[in-house]
């Protein structure tokens, strides 16, 4: 059993049948009333993101979590397939429980599936990835102060602000969670 005092990010538990897993959470106390948790969750079956209030030392049942690697190979109709680095077998999840992050998926990615009571419930990219940069309007010296950006497309489609220094062919490195350019990688 786990209570309200040990919740942090990614904390995966039951609640009220649900599988859930905290994304973020915020300890609130009022003068004179008693403290509340004030969570946003995610359904791990269905994806859906939620928000929801805790007692101070309400108990939940603690869900156990392993996880395993595996290597995004390709995409089949509405399902990402990947293969278990361990067993070489082929597993098929689908692209809409991926959410935003299915657009940093390149062939042969190493991420983590995270399985509870051995079902496949969740994918975990890496922190940040390097993408190649296919198309981005050039960018134009002048009269700036600081901090310029352009929209710049990645070779997965996806589309994010960058430097005016980044072209066409660069490879950069990109924060898989808030999808922001990081820094330009050299060969």
């Amino acid at each position: 059993m786990i209570d309200t005092s040990m919740f942090r990010n990614g904390l995966v538990f039951e609640d009220e049948g649900e599988i859930v897993q905290i994304i973020s959470y915020q300890h609130h106390r009022k003068s004179q009333s008693a403290a509340v948790y004030r969570t946003t969750l995610r359904k791990l079956d269905t994806g859906a993101v939620f928000e929801r209030s805790y007692a101070s030392g309400t108990k939940f049942r603690e869900v156990p979590v392993t996880k395993r690697e595996k290597i995004y190979s390709y995409d089949e109709g509405d399902k990402a397939v990947f293969m278990d680095s361990e067993t070489y077998e082929q597993v098929f999840y689908p692209k809409s429980n991926l959410g935003p992050q299915g657009k940093f998926l390149t062939e042969n990615m190493q991420v983590l599936g995270v399985y509870v009571d051995d079902k496949l419930t969740d994918i975990e990219l890496p922190a940040n990835v390097v993408l190649t940069v296919s198309s981005s309007e050039p960018g134009v010296k002048g009269d700036s102060v600081s901090n310029m950006t352009k929209k710049a497309t990645l070779e997965t489609g996806l589309e994010i602000s960058v430097p005016l220094f980044v072209k066409e062919g660069d490879k950069i490195r990109v924060d898989t969670r808030t999808s922001t350019y990081m820094e330009r990688v050299k060969e």
